[in-house]
């Protein structure tokens, strides 16, 4: 009874609600991004751009995979249409995490769901996923997602500087961070075997491709990736 008359007197959950409390889930994962984003900062100096450009494409674009295969693509000298390609595959996820979170999101505010659409990110979606619904407020959502926003455009702004600064700052490996990020967003996912085997898949075709300088290998091994997870899934179906 006590518990009733207090849910009563609480009344329905504030929108802005867990605001603070997504921002600060969300740090973690600001930490590991840091090298990225100085990567991705003083990648877009030695492509030839300016500090506006530099500071604007992480600002505006908001991608970080996407970011950096276009800086390489137009390192190597990449036609536009490979680069159009690619990034349009290595972003056609957020589909995906658009469709998965439609049913939290639909009964949300335009003015909520257009600010956390801008600010889905693989990072925010992995961090969304492990929450139980109810606690995906569009304060936490947005709370999270700005949180991670604002320390991509910091650390891409001390990528900038730094690339100015410190000659030869690819030398330090700072790619590695990309590996990094994905393998503590992805491995927590891993929950099935159709799953997992198109991680393997994946992972495997990506170094073979890469290996032989295949263009358009991050594309292909995730395609194929997801096409033998699928395969699996129907096949353990079948099974049972």
């Amino acid at each position: 009874m006590d518990n009733v008359l207090l849910s009563e007197r609480s009344g329905p959950q504030r929108p802005w609600s867990g605001f603070f409390r997504g921002a600060v889930a969300m740090l973690p994962l600001c930490l590991s991004v840091i090298p990225w984003g100085i990567l991705a900062g003083s990648m877009a100096v030695q492509a030839g751009l300016t500090f506006a450009q530099s500071l604007g494409m992480s600002a505006i674009i908001f991608a970080g995979a996407a970011q950096l295969v276009t800086l390489g693509l137009l390192l190597s000298g990449g036609s536009v249409l490979t680069i159009v390609v690619s990034v349009f595959f290595i972003t056609s996820q957020h589909l995906l995490y658009g469709l998965t979170l439609r049913e939290t999101v639909a009964r949300m505010a335009l003015r909520y769901r257009l600010p956390i659409g801008y600010l889905l990110c693989d990072e925010l979606f992995a961090l969304a996923s492990a929450q139980p619904k109810e606690k995906l407020t569009p304060g936490y959502l947005i709370g999270a997602g700005l949180c991670f926003y604002l320390c991509w455009v910091l650390f891409s702004l001390a990528g900038v500087v730094m690339a100015s600064a410190i000659p030869d700052l690819d030398r330090w490996h700072l790619d590695f961070s990309i590996v990094a990020t994905f393998i503590t967003i992805v491995v927590p996912m891993v929950q099935s075997r159709s799953v997992l085997c198109g991680v393997v898949v994946s992972l495997l075709l990506s170094m073979i491709l890469s290996l032989y300088r295949v263009e358009g290998a991050i594309v292909i091994a995730g395609l194929s990736g997801m096409l033998a997870a699928v395969a699996v899934a129907r096949l353990t179906q079948g099974a049972k």
